[in-house]
């Protein structure tokens, strides 16, 4: 976890306990060099000599991962989504780019962009890569890239993304704090991340109720698909694509200010974020 104001977060870790302890004297932050270096190995083994935060309760939680170069995305990546908006399920992932400065804490504010009027929540695993992946032989080679799994928020603006995007996606999903993360980074060999219930509600009312099982490719088939064509670095994230239940949709109003956005992933946690007018 990454605890405290934004810009002055403090990498911190809980462990089987329930207790929250101050991970500085292993890192100053977690980054793909921690990550890179074996770091969540070496937190587990420091752990119980780490400090106690006794004041954890009552900071603000931060992204858990400190600025990734990265934020690739796979679009479509659940049948019943991709039909929801006109499409059959891809034959090879659908891939675009989120500008890592949309990475914001998983409780803040999601701002709705001026003149904005298609504002749309897309809660999906995250997956963080924990070394360098590229022009992987095997899905077991990808999984092993993999540092561990997280909450991802992955928020969009649908004409820009459509009507507005030039054939491409990205402009849609790129405003500031349109990608609220966390509130933890779960080690990958804690998680089995094609069965995790991942789930979203607009102001109490649920919104999408799926499973990681339904995904077209698995993580470990995106992973490997992507270094093909890419090579992915230690932090950077995957957003691996959104269940049915979206307002593209039309079964659901757009986002507006004042709107209570909440949503979660079995074991991974959750995240609340009110939607506001951007200053």
């Amino acid at each position: 976890m990454r605890l405290g104001a934004r810009g002055a977060e403090i990498p911190a870790a809980r462990g089987a306990d329930g207790l929250v302890r101050d991970l500085r004297p292993v890192t100053d932050d977690l980054t793909g060099d921690f990550l890179a270096a074996d770091g969540i190995a070496r937190a587990r083994r420091e752990l119980e000599r780490l400090p106690i935060l006794a004041d954890a309760a009552s900071l603000r939680v931060g992204a858990p991962i400190a600025r990734p170069q990265a934020v690739v995305c796979i679009g479509q990546n659940y049948a019943a989504h991709a039909a929801e908006s006109g499409d059959a399920p891809p034959a090879v992932p659908i891939v675009f780019f989120k500008h890592p400065n949309t990475i914001v804490g998983p409780d803040d504010d999601v701002e709705a962009p001026p003149g904005t009027s298609a504002l749309d929540w897309e809660v999906e695993l995250g997956v963080v890569i924990g070394r360098r992946a590229h022009r992987l032989a095997t899905e077991a080679e990808a999984l092993a890239c993999v540092a561990g799994y997280v909450v991802s928020h992955d928020v969009s603006e649908r004409d820009w993304q459509i009507r507005e995007s030039g054939g491409q996606w990205s402009k849609g999903k790129s405003a500031p704090t349109f990608n609220p993360l966390g509130p933890e980074l779960v080690p990958a060999d804690e998680v089995d991340p094609q069965a995790l219930r991942l789930w979203s509600r607009v102001n109490g009312q649920t919104r999408q109720d799926s499973n990681t099982a339904d995904m077209v490719f698995s993580v470990a088939e995106i992973v490997r698909h992507l270094s093909w064509y890419l090579a992915l670095e230690p932090g950077d994230l995957i957003n691996t694509g959104t269940p049915q239940g979206v307002a593209l949709s039309g079964r659901f109003p757009y986002l507006r200010a004042g709107d209570v956005v909440e949503l979660g992933i079995d074991g991974l946690g959750s995240q609340r974020q009110r939607v506001v007018a951007a200053g």
